[in-house]
């Protein structure tokens, strides 16, 4: 018996998703070599603060974009608005006391149960289920991204803490983007343009401080050069991508299938750091490691697109008709701008 051929239309979707992907893996791992060549080449060591300009420069890009007419006047209440503030908030901070507290091995395990706390969150409120399959291609992934990143691992109570909060806050920033859209029917850059100036105008704030917290240096005192404002730009201009990217990718799929396939952006960085800074920790062992993961990324794919794979009991955000409809007009409209 011959299968039907695949309709144009779902051509048309697998060709935006691998689009949405690839957009979301190029300037996530752009942004993160280009602030690895400004951290270490030219000293600007201020993470926090830099990612407040990160999104300060969004924000400016979704108020160009909302006043030219290409983004239109959304509403996200407030309450909402503080819930996602503090959860992307606790998760940029925590990421980075966790980095500074503990052995890069441990953040590493911290990193990776990102994923089995973000299964938790979407079988608690999402009434989601996965299948066999899946669960063993997840876990698949999870020893490969664990082969090759995973060194010394040691970790403190101090430590301890800090990567709990810094791994369930990300976890809860990742699913609500996806919530917040369903919810109240939000395109990504019509909840960008909520976010971002939030995110900027507390993280440009706090940033200075807990820079100086965390090493000692002062912003103001940061000698800079015409180089180093240029890599500064540069990473600001590809942090809109990735900041973009993210919501639009979390939006089509979910928080796990954004953390189980954002592990390629790991893979790609050992190999981009390998050749541009010339490190020698690209071994045997680091290779198998990347190999499985990326075998465990296929297997993900394909078990979770099966019918079973991955699917929900029943549906925690019943919808209208009217907000169906609004849901693909935003759809639409991403991938329009």
């Amino acid at each position: 018996m011959k299968m039907a051929p695949a309709s144009k239309g779902d051509n048309k979707k697998a060709a935006v998703d691998a689009a949405c992907w690839m957009f979301n893996i190029v300037t996530s791992v752009g942004v993160i070599i280009v602030n690895k060549a400004l951290m270490s080449t030219y000293g600007f060591s201020f993470a926090t603060t830099l990612t407040g300009l990160h999104f300060a420069t969004t924000y400016l890009m979704t108020a160009v974009l909302t006043r030219l007419g290409y983004i239109q006047p959304s509403h996200l209440p407030l309450r909402e608005l503080l819930k996602f503030i503090i959860f992307a908030n606790f998760s940029i901070v925590g990421m980075n006391v966790s980095l500074m507290w503990n052995s890069v091995g441990f953040y590493q395990v911290a990193k990776l149960t990102m994923i089995p706390v973000s299964c938790i969150l979407e079988v608690i409120f999402d009434k989601m289920q996965y299948s066999r399959d899946t669960k063993l291609s997840i876990a698949l992934v999870l020893l490969g991204v664990g082969v090759c990143t995973v060194t010394d691992v040691s970790v403190n109570t101090k430590g301890f803490i800090a990567a709990v909060v810094a791994v369930w806050s990300t976890a809860l920033q990742q699913y609500y983007v996806h919530f917040l859209q369903r919810k109240y029917s939000l395109g990504s850059f019509n909840l960008l343009s909520h976010t971002a100036p939030a995110q900027a105008g507390t993280l440009v704030v706090v940033g200075p401080f807990l820079d100086y917290w965390m090493t000692s240096k002062r912003i103001d005192k940061y000698s800079c050069s015409v180089v180093s404002v240029i890599f500064i730009i540069l990473s600001c201009s590809i942090a809109v991508g990735t900041n973009l990217s993210q919501f639009i990718c979390i939006a089509r799929f979910t928080a796990v299938s954004f953390q189980v396939v954002g592990h390629m952006k790991t893979i790609l960085v050992l190999i981009l750091g390998f050749i541009f800074f010339g490190k020698d920790d690209l071994n045997l062992h680091v290779v198998l490691g990347m190999i499985i993961a990326v075998v465990g990324m296929i297997w993900y794919g394909n078990a979770s697109s099966k019918p079973g794979g991955k699917e929900r009991k029943s549906h925690s955000l019943p919808t209208s008709r009217t907000q169906k409809h609004d849901l693909s007009e935003s759809s639409e409209n991403d991938e329009k701008v």
